[in-house]
């Protein structure tokens, strides 16, 4: 639905309510605008449709791959993806990257660790919850500069016309996460609540493998789980995240 149409409905929404009679439908659609993502959830439908996208884009031409710009704060992440669209006009094809190694040396909390499954099993879900919380404030700044151009051209005669065209065609600064990262081995149930707080954070693809290993393997030692569970690729389908 564009611009106009969406504050045309919202000024009906609002009519129905004398309550309501001091509501600027624009300026609530504004708001709506800016707030477009309002779960995890809706991060994750969103994603996966690009990804189904680009492996389908992939597939028929190899040349069409994407690129994964490693992030390792939300901060970061964002000043990334602004930079990327401002030089190229375009998020395609362009994702954010989580390695093992960024995780455990920044973002534990019991300080700098080897990448060695060693982190909060959390670390990974909560830094894939801050970036997208940037990534959608980098959305809420740029389309509050196309508000403001919009009003000044209003108010001066400019073309009004063509920004809200921009509005219309908006592209979100919210884009796939790729994780490979290990978050310590564990039992079905540490699986289960990883998993479950992947989905909460945005996570739109998780694969998870059982690897069975006999008794006298290398891996099976004193408090490993000797099923290994790997959960692959929150908002992505090509890394893992080990749980």
């Amino acid at each position: 639905m564009s611009y106009l149409d969406l504050i045309e409905q919202t000024r009906q929404t609002i009519g129905a309510k004398q309550e309501w009679s001091a509501i600027n439908a624009e300026y609530a659609v504004r708001m709506q605008l800016q707030n477009r993502f309002k779960t995890g959830l809706e991060i994750a439908q969103y994603t996966a449709d690009i990804m189904r996208r680009d492996m389908a884009n992939y597939d028929a031409d190899s040349s069409k791959y994407t690129q994964s710009l490693g992030c390792w704060h939300g901060f970061v992440a964002q000043q990334v993806m602004m930079s990327v669209k401002k030089h190229q006009q375009t998020t395609d094809r362009s994702y954010i990257y989580l390695s093992g190694w960024m995780v455990a040396a920044l973002r534990s909390q019991f300080g700098p660790l080897p990448d060695q499954s060693m982190h909060e099993k959390t670390s990974v879900s909560d830094l894939i919850e801050e970036i997208y919380t940037f990534l959608k404030q980098a959305d809420a700044r740029e389309l509050r500069h196309m508000f403001v151009e919009l009003d000044e051209a209003r108010a001066n005669g400019g073309d009004a016309d063509s920004i809200i065209q921009r509005i219309d065609n908006y592209e979100t600064h919210v884009v796939p996460i790729i994780a490979d990262i290990d978050a310590g081995f564990g039992n079905e149930e540490a699986t289960y609540l990883l998993a479950k707080r992947m989905i909460e954070a945005g996570a739109c693809a998780i694969q998870i493998e059982n690897k069975s290993l006999t008794r006298n393997s290398a891996d099976t030692k004193p408090g490993r789980s000797p099923c290994h569970t790997k959960t692959l690729s929150p908002k992505s389908t090509q890394c893992a995240t080990r749980s």
